[in-house]
């Protein structure tokens, strides 16, 4: 009996310490080219440009294996995440940006494969606070084509930028 014991815990450990390597991969954007023919519209919706760019953001992660798909809860976000997520087959979900990072989105991504869809001055901050560290800063009005690629395994973080034109 001690010995299925003692397998049991060894068996048990082995797959733990496996777990704590799994691998995280975050890729943030920025919202598409948003309308902005009313400057008082504070939730405006995507244009020509935008809409067209959120189809080539479902073509760039045609071949990634996304479990899940963030956005807040603005027309341009969820409207740049829907073309991906359509072509997934995966539900959007919102995130509150006064709880990004938190230790629940943590626990719910990760190991997992995750597109965040932002603005410019939360997808910089957003990469920010995954990193532990200030290191991107918010991004240029006009750059809607930036990718920010975070992988995480166990406790190393390495992150780039990629433009996804």
């Amino acid at each position: 009996m001690k010995k299925y014991l003692f397998l049991f815990v060894f068996t048990l450990s082995l797959l733990s310490a496996c777990n704590s390597d799994e691998t995280t991969i975050y890729y943030l954007i920025r919202h598409a080219e948003k309308d902005r023919t009313d400057k008082t519209n504070r939730n405006p919706n995507l244009n020509e440009k935008g809409l067209v760019r959120s189809e080539k953001w479902a073509t760039y992660f045609k071949k990634t294996d996304l479990d899940m798909v963030y956005s807040t809860n603005y027309n341009r976000t969820m409207q740049t995440a829907k073309p991906t997520s359509d072509s997934k087959k995966l539900e959007i979900k919102n995130y509150d940006l006064n709880k990004m990072y938190d230790t629940i989105f943590q626990i719910a991504t990760k190991g997992k494969t995750v597109l965040v869809v932002g603005h410019s001055n939360t997808t910089p901050a957003f990469v920010n606070k995954i990193l532990g560290e200030k290191k991107y800063v918010d991004i240029n009005d006009n750059d809607n084509a930036s990718l920010y690629i975070v992988t995480i395994t166990g406790d190393k973080k390495i992150s780039r930028i990629e433009r996804v034109e």
